[in-house]
């Protein structure tokens, strides 16, 4: 459990907070390119830790991001006129342009000044991976934009989307990084009728096989190696052969998480605080990804109950939630009974009932951890020692722009005898090794 200070120091997020300080050091999604789509379309209401912003993209195509509330007498630029290379506000014409310089003060004298002394906040945004990400630190201190492997991709070869979850942003997180739950939460009772495919070997196994392994091994051994750019470790489980089966995952300051994949994946899921009771959930992907379907055998899309998400994302990469606590996330007791464990149809909202039913911020004093913690109590105590080390003067961890943020892998195999679960998505992997020598690009996969 942590103490009541300790839950503070983690989950706040606000202006002059030490963890809202430590996240305004890095590059962070503000919204996705999707919702300014062209020059001088409709402005964007924009909450970002905890602070109330507007995005709009100018008629040069240069995307700003400002306060909200105008500088004059407060009213909200999100009902600016976004023309001529500004955002107006609707209440004196007072214009700003994406810098958050006053370009023009029309209701003021002709010869007047004043617009020169006048600016809003205004944060700089970089465009990639399909995401307008933005830099809410100190100007002298920003860091480079660190390139995750979407930089030297065409529009066409990513999809970015985010969803929306009202919870504080770390527990939403903790769920992703609990590789023990998916042994409960998202089990279904068919899983002990699927056939052995063959994959129940030293290898890659199929999906469905994997599933079989989670709910026949229901309390992996949790594995953890410090790296540069965070940890990442591994949920060890028997199979139903006696193999050692593992899924490694990554966890990247200061909230991106790489969750295991069949052979390996460096696709990113990141929770971004809006603010301290809620989060977007953003996730980046490339279709350039050939490599990640050489794994074939049995397909558990086509046998689980589970709905694996809406079959539509919205217009704006924005996914619709049908599932919330206004109406218990769907669950069906009958189900629970018979079915499936959770009673949950929606796959996602299995995750969302847990972490969202906690509250916006958990009190953590309340908690009792487990060995099946391991990775979230090591998450914590990064967070809290980089936050302090930045509010006493230090840098921030993994922002240098020499690092490889391209090569931040996870992976899931069957290992062989003696095989070290560390090699893994490494350069060292002979996977990693076959795919670059036939690929000039990265994987990025959906978390």
């Amino acid at each position: 459990m942590l103490s009541a200070q300790d839950n503070e120091l983690l989950t706040r997020v606000g202006p002059g907070t030490p963890m809202g300080e430590l996240l305004r050091r890095y590059w962070t999604p503000a919204l996705l390119i999707s919702e300014v789509p062209t020059p001088d379309s409709d402005p964007v209401r924009v909450r970002l830790l905890g602070e109330d912003l507007v995005a709009f993209r100018d008629t040069n195509g240069r995307v700003g991001l400002i306060q909200e509330n105008c500088p004059h007498r407060g009213a909200s630029l999100y009902f600016g006129r976004n023309e001529e290379c500004g955002l107006r506000c609707p209440y004196h014409g007072w214009k700003f342009d994406a810098d958050g310089a006053c370009v023009d003060m029309p209701s003021e004298p002709p010869n007047s000044v004043f617009k020169d002394k006048v600016t809003a906040k205004a944060y700089p945004t970089h465009e990639s991976g399909g995401i307008v990400w933005t830099y809410m630190g100190p100007a002298d201190k920003m860091t480079p934009f660190r390139d995750f492997g979407t930089e030297s991709l065409e529009p066409d070869q990513v999809a970015a989307t985010k969803l929306n979850t009202p919870c504080n942003w770390v527990q939403a997180m903790e769920g992703n990084l609990d590789t023990s739950h998916i042994s409960w939460l998202h089990q279904w009772d068919g899983v002990d009728d699927i056939p052995d495919d063959g994959s129940d070997k030293p290898g890659y196994p199929s999906n469905a096989m994997s599933w079989k392994f989670w709910r026949h091994d229901r309390a992996p051994r949790l594995e953890i190696e410090d790296t540069w750019y965070g940890f990442k470790y591994v949920g060890i489980r028997d199979t139903p052969n006696g193999h050692k089966h593992v899924r490694m995952s990554a966890f990247c300051f200061p909230y991106n998480t790489v969750i295991a994949s069949v052979p390996f994946s460096t696709g990113h899921g990141l929770f971004v605080p809006i603010d301290d009771h809620n989060t977007w959930r953003y996730s980046f992907s490339t279709r350039v990804n050939p490599g990640l379907q050489e794994v074939g055998g049995t397909n558990l899309f086509a046998l689980s109950p589970f709905e694996f998400g809406p079959a539509e994302v919205g217009r704006n990469g924005i996914i619709p939630r049908r599932y919330t606590a206004e109406n218990d996330y769907g669950i069906d007791r009958a189900e629970q009974r018979n079915v499936t464990y959770s009673g949950v149809r929606e796959f996602i909202s299995q995750d969302f009932m847990v972490t969202e039913s906690m509250g916006p911020i958990y009190d953590r004093t309340q908690e009792r951890l487990g060995t099946s913690d391991k990775a979230i109590i090591r998450m914590r105590r990064l967070l809290m020692a980089a936050a302090k080390s930045v509010a006493e003067g230090g840098e921030p961890p993994a922002v240098a722009p020499d690092l490889d943020y391209r090569s931040i892998r996870s992976a899931e195999k069957i290992l062989e005898p003696g095989e070290d679960w560390r090699v893994l998505g490494t350069s060292d992997d002979p996977m990693v090794q076959k795919y670059d020598a036939g690929n000039s690009r990265v994987p990025v996969a959906g978390s």
